[in-house]
């Protein structure tokens, strides 16, 4: 359909074509600032950076349907897979601006947050095109560095110091193993490219065997288990969503965590995938198996005694990660498009759900569990909204969280070339599918808090227009995934065919 547009783009851009949807979004952070100067209240530049995120979204959804590939200065290069991922970043970007002005925790200093925010999901962006491991190292750093500075916002609040200090010194420690992961990479391969002739992808047979390659890629992976706060990295994430303002801790919890699963995908998938078989592959497919088993298991098992509803969808969010492992343990393309079509409706249920924590917060309400009591007759739609969005991410058909993890969990079972069924990961199928089942468990507490519990007060609560546009939004995105994802999955789909034709 856009064919014809996209020539005539490359025509006169050249390669800056490949990166025009980050350089749109840079655009946003550029004039944040200079907007707040004129308008103190901040509505304006929420107005623009919100649809400078959706011009860019239009562009990239335009770059996708014409098929566009290429490379740009040769360390960045569009494809379906990281067109795909920008969508899902500038999808919570748009939600996360959209609640953004009503919110009470945002902070006087909107110019400085709307540009913080628009510069995260530009390096995410940046990183989810990236061929190169310093262009990818610098991305997530320029993320990194505008989270610190977000968290942190929330001024005359201990928990959100105590929250950024404790961001900042993990992610130090974390840049630090990913820098020696790379290092010790690029030492036994001679190479910073991931792909080509002269990359690192090409050299993985040879150097599979050779214990300093092995020591990178464990470093890499601790590097970034961080980042996804897989277990044991996730010590951080609780502490963090908890201080940080409600909007940043939905933006964290559901864009950030992507950023680490697409780096993981694009280099040890790809990686595995190129040494096909041996010792290497399989042993590092039994560590995120195993890592995948903990990290879920571990993040239900905690969910359950958390009387903070921020916390537990934190402890949520890191046995969610746990359940996007299993598609880096199995490495098919099937897997992995379950996984990613998991991350998109991740984007829907926990961001949903951290949207109506922020609009109750804002209407007055706190975030434990006590003050969800009685919520049903105080505010019928939220309450009603939350429960769906809490049974979707707990797996209850015929919403989103079911058909995605139905498709990620049967990747582990089925194998897609053949349709017979296979042992080697059923176990790990078997704990996604247990976890699936504890989880329930303290969804349901909340659920019984709104709906059976009698609460302090029955006056109504009122929530602004704009949470409930996002709501809204995401309601219909849980809904229709669950019931009608086929064309989300054939994205997905293509996606995973971009990323192993990478080999």
């Amino acid at each position: 359909m856009f064919a014809d547009l996209t020539t005539s783009i490359v025509d006169a851009l050249g390669e800056v074509t490949y990166i025009l949807p980050e350089i749109i979004l840079m655009i946003a952070v550029l004039i944040a600032p200079l907007l707040y100067m004129f308008n103190k209240t901040g509505k304006a530049v929420a107005a623009v950076s919100l649809v400078l995120v959706i011009v860019s979204a239009l562009v990239t959804f335009i770059f996708l349907d014409a098929g566009l590939e290429g490379e740009a200065f040769g360390i960045f290069q569009f494809d379906a897979f990281s067109g795909l991922m920008m969508l899902l970043f500038l999808a919570v970007a748009a939600l996360t601006i959209l609640i953004s002005p009503g919110h009470v925790e945002t902070t006087k200093h909107k110019g400085e947050y709307y540009m913080l925010l628009c510069g995260a999901v530009a390096g995410m962006m940046f990183v989810a095109s990236a061929s190169n491991l310093i262009a990818i190292f610098v991305g997530v750093e320029l993320v990194s560095i505008f989270s610190y500075a977000l968290v942190s916002l929330k001024k005359n609040d201990p928990r959100a110091a105590e929250a950024s200090v404790k961001y900042l010194i993990i992610g130090g420690f974390s840049s630090a193993l990913t820098l020696y992961g790379m290092s010790m990479i690029y030492g036994t391969t001679g190479s910073l490219d991931l792909y080509g002739a002269d990359g690192i992808i090409s050299a993985v047979q040879v150097m599979s065997g050779n214990w300093a390659f092995v020591i990178g890629c464990v470093g890499l992976i601790a590097g970034y288990g961080f980042k996804i706060a897989a277990v044991p990295f996730h010590a951080w994430a609780p502490d963090v969503y908890e201080g940080a303002s409600t909007p940043v801790s939905g933006f964290l919890a559901v864009a950030s965590k992507k950023m680490g699963f697409v780096v993981l995908f694009k280099i040890f998938v790809v990686m595995f995938v190129a040494a096909k078989t041996g010792v290497f592959a399989e042993s590092f497919q039994y560590v995120f198996a195993i890592i995948a088993a903990i990290t879920m298991t571990v993040g239900n098992v905690v969910a359950i005694s958390q009387s903070n509803i921020k916390r537990m969808l934190a402890y949520s969010s890191i046995a969610q990660a746990g359940y996007i492992l299993i598609a880096l343990a199995v490495m098919s393309q099937y897997a992995v498009m379950g996984g990613l079509f998991h991350m998109f409706t991740h984007v829907v249920m926990k961001g949903g759900a951290f949207i109506i924590v922020a609009a109750l917060i804002s209407a007055g309400l706190g975030e434990t569990m006590d003050d969800y009591r009685g919520l049903a007759k105080r505010a019928p739609f939220i309450a009603a909204a939350m429960m769906i969005f809490l049974f979707s991410l707990a797996g209850i058909p015929p919403l989103a969280g079911f058909t995605s993890k139905f498709i990620l969990f049967s990747g582990a079972i089925v194998d897609p070339a053949t349709g017979a069924v296979t042992m080697q990961w059923i176990w790990l199928a078997f704990i996604a599918v247990l976890n699936s089942a504890i989880s329930l468990y303290y969804y349901a507490r909340v659920v019984k808090a709104m709906y059976i519990e009698k609460g302090k007060s029955e006056e109504p609560v009122k929530v602004g227009k704009a949470f409930l546009v996002a709501i809204v939004l995401c309601l219909v995105g849980v809904i229709v995934l669950g019931v009608y994802p086929t064309p989300l999955l054939e994205l997905c789909e293509v996606a995973a065919d971009a990323l192993f034709a990478l080999v």
